[in-house]
């Protein structure tokens, strides 16, 4: 076997399915689209089935594979009809990313009791449904699996102006090491994606000049992530060959954000 052979087969996602709750915002359609180059048939689930599209269209264009499944996050009936429908259709889930999230600037004494279960409903309750009923299909199948959780910089380092989030994130971070500890000796690995800084959708409105410019001050590398830098962490966690002993780690793709001080 070639080099280049043994490199791709590490990594080599094919005949997985690999479902991507939140797969059609900006950072988890690229975890998506990184999928499915790897060789693994890809479902998008989120509400926006024309944003949906666009992604399958990237996929279909590097020869991948994938379709889209409308489902709310939030909800325990449309995360089991969820996996039913994969099941129906592809039979079988390998790799799941909890990715769904929602975000908010508003000053602590300020933040009303609507705004925070929001945040806690879709970005703490989000995921413990996704790894609930997912997580065991895979125990109960016994042939392993993968959950990647999206953690969050803030659920490391307490972040100015995200209150609520980054309590949420603390808490996918706590909830991923305690379902890693448990289903280790069924194969059922868990672990959390941790993205440093990453324009996207959710958090556009708290990157204000002021702010941009303390965040790029505390990154060495003196950017912004792009999406597609985080394919590589993510194809290393979805491969049992290439992280069959990784389990409740956080993998942290931050431009060194999280080892600066002064």
């Amino acid at each position: 076997m070639s080099t280049s052979d043994y490199v791709s087969s590490l990594f080599s996602l094919t005949g997985k399915v690999a479902v991507v709750i939140g797969g059609t915002g900006e950072l988890c359609s690229a975890m998506a689209q990184g999928l499915a180059g790897a060789g693994a048939e890809v479902v998008l689930v989120g509400r926006n089935e024309e944003k949906a599209k666009g992604r399958l269209d990237k996929i279909a264009a590097i020869g991948g594979k994938g379709y889209f499944v409308s489902a709310e996050a939030t909800s325990k009936a449309e995360m089991q009809a969820l996996l039913d429908t994969v099941l129906k259709r592809s039979g079988r889930v390998d790799v799941v990313i909890n990715g769904a999230g929602v975000n908010s600037a508003t000053p602590f004494l300020d933040i009303s009791e609507d705004e925070f279960d929001r945040i806690v409903r879709v970005n703490l309750k989000g995921v413990f449904l996704g790894c609930q009923v997912f997580g065991k299909y895979m125990v109960d199948r016994g042939e392993g699996g993968s959950i990647i959780n999206l953690g969050s910089m803030s659920g490391i380092v307490p972040l100015s102006r995200v209150f609520t989030y980054s309590a949420t994130k603390a808490a996918v971070h706590n909830l991923s090491k305690n379902l890693a500890r448990e289903w280790a000796p069924k194969r059922v690995r868990v672990n959390t994606l941790v993205p440093g800084f990453f324009p996207a959708e959710q958090n556009r409105k708290v990157l204000t000049p002021d702010r941009v410019s303390s965040i790029l001050g505390h990154t060495p590398m003196k950017r912004f992530g792009e999406a597609n830098e985080l394919v590589g962490a993510t194809l290393l966690l979805a491969s049992d060959a290439a992280s069959g002993f990784i389990t409740g780690a956080e993998i942290v793709v931050d431009g060194g954000y999280h080892a600066m001080t002064i």
